[in-house]
């Protein structure tokens, strides 16, 4: 979706994009396994930075027996109303939403409430599934744009669930020049952000490699269900792909 001022539609902020990234997740899965090419079904990972970052947790969120690892760097922690609606006061970026039920870009209560990854009744239902992903969150302490303090209500959050979390917050104090160039948004070279903090959960050389130990929710086939205010979220697993739902309360 776009992101600058003026294009037609907000900024999808999550929903609609991890679930184009679990359809081409599923395509490529299912393209390996009919193939009979060789790959290991258990090292599953997603990663990405800054809305890439959010897309990842996201992902993480509708799919929570598909990856063994997941690493954010600098992604947005919710959709807060200060981003929706572009308030004052906070971060600088304007997803475009409107509090006006009439508007094409009319954010709903549900809608808003789902992309929250700090919502503790739904980090309760992830907690549940077997496969017990490794979620490592890099962020700067000086992020402007996607606010460290809701990425740290989150991983308090993620704790307090249960989550396999590994938070490492980056202060000014970090900065060597060299890995870390600064405490804020883009902190340094993401790739090697990536391996410095996360690469002894991803390679297979470590011996703290993460591997899932179940079946994953292409292999399941079942649904994932998340109660929202007026509704229900129901990410539905089948052979055509997974498929994203609201489900009203009442129909």
């Amino acid at each position: 979706s776009g992101d600058k001022d003026g294009d037609p539609e907000p900024y999808d902020h999550g929903y609609i994009q991890a679930m184009d990234a679990l359809r081409a997740l599923h395509y490529v899965y299912l393209g390996l396994k009919a193939s009979n090419h060789p790959f290991d079904p258990t090292r599953i990972y997603c990663t990405g930075g800054s809305g890439g970052g959010n897309v990842t947790l996201m992902a993480n969120k509708f799919a929570p027996n598909t990856f063994a690892a997941v690493v954010d760097l600098s992604g947005m922690a919710s959709l807060s109303d200060d981003v929706a609606f572009n308030l004052q006061g906070g971060s600088f970026l304007n997803a475009r939403y409107s509090r006006d039920p009439k508007s094409r870009s009319y954010l709903s209560p549900d809608m808003q409430e789902i992309r929250d990854l700090g919502n503790l009744s739904h980090l309760a239902l992830q907690a549940k599934n077997a496969n017990r992903c490794k979620v490592v969150i890099i962020h700067g302490e000086d992020d402007t744009a996607c606010l460290v303090s809701d990425k740290h209500r989150v991983v308090e959050a993620m704790k307090k669930a249960g989550l396999d979390v590994i938070p490492h917050f980056i202060r000014k104090e970090d900065v060597d020049g060299k890995l870390i160039k600064n405490s804020g948004h883009s902190i340094g070279d993401r790739t090697a952000l990536l391996m410095h903090y996360a690469g002894k959960y991803l390679s297979p050389k470590s011996e703290q490699m993460c591997r899932l130990i179940k079946p994953n929710d292409f292999d399941l086939k079942s649904a994932v269900v998340y109660p929202t205010k007026n509704g229900t979220h129901v990410i539905k697993y089948a052979e055509e792909g997974p498929v994203l739902t609201f489900v009203q309360n009442g129909r």
